[in-house]
């Protein structure tokens, strides 16, 4: 099963081509690691929320923008011994020294991948965050595979939702205060990969008027989920 290491982390506006360019350049060392896919999502459609949101999880100054990203690793075996040569290799080393983001408000966990359905891949991404309850993992999966089915017949390309597995706290900024994780949570850290925002728009205006959708209890707090639209700068 796909393992995921998921980022979440606040870039400068002016670095926006240099942190792309830097992303870029490192992709092939990520794959020469053992990973499958570097992506990097630059903010669209990102507000601010009641309780929780990607501005106040990565402390966003007014000059920065808060990026959704991820790594894909075929196992978590793969994962782990890609980051024993990342932190050994020089090549990491030199790349590391010119960082264009400040990266001790950078939030990076592991997560297992629960759900993963479509092969496509999308210009446009929603990213998610989910507190969710360790007792309501069995409602929540049979609920994700449910609306994975519809986001693809709304023109979706892939739905992937991951488990935090191996999700760190940090000293300023983590999951766990992101979605004010209460005990006996997880986080859930997915995406929903679309062709455009146009798709995207369209296909969230024919799941707000589906019937089927009024009145739903989630399994978990709505009010700490976070959640906002991402165009792709880099998928390698």
């Amino acid at each position: 099963m796909t393992y995921v290491d998921g980022f979440v982390l606040a870039v400068p506006t002016a670095n926006k081509e240099a942190y792309r360019s830097h992303a870029a350049q490192a992709a092939p060392l990520f794959h020469e690691f053992g990973a499958r896919r570097l992506v990097e999502n630059w903010p669209d459609d990102v507000h601010v929320g009641k309780v929780t949101d990607f501005l106040r999880a990565v402390q966003q100054k007014e000059d920065e923008e808060t990026l959704f990203s991820w790594i894909e690793y075929p196992d978590r075996a793969a994962r782990d011994a890609a980051n024993v040569k990342i932190m050994s290799d020089p090549r990491m080393e030199a790349m590391g020294c010119e960082m264009p983001f400040d990266g001790k408000r950078m939030i990076f966990g592991g997560f297992r991948a629960i759900v993963e359905e479509g092969s496509g891949r999308g210009s446009y991404i929603d990213g998610i965050l989910i507190p969710l309850p360790d007792a309501n993992r069995d409602v929540y999966l049979a609920l994700a595979q449910e609306m994975a089915g519809k986001f693809l017949s709304h023109g979706a390309v892939r739905v992937v939702e991951t488990l935090g597995d191996d999700v760190p706290d940090g000293k300023l900024t983590d999951f766990a205060r992101a979605v004010a994780l209460k005990e006996g949570e997880t986080v859930v850290f997915s995406w929903i990969e679309w062709p455009d925002k146009a798709t995207r728009m369209a296909g969230w205006g024919a799941m707000m008027a589906d019937d089927s959708m009024a009145g739903r209890a989630m399994p978990f707090d709505g009010q700490r989920m976070i959640y906002g639209g991402f165009a792709n700068i880099v998928d390698a």
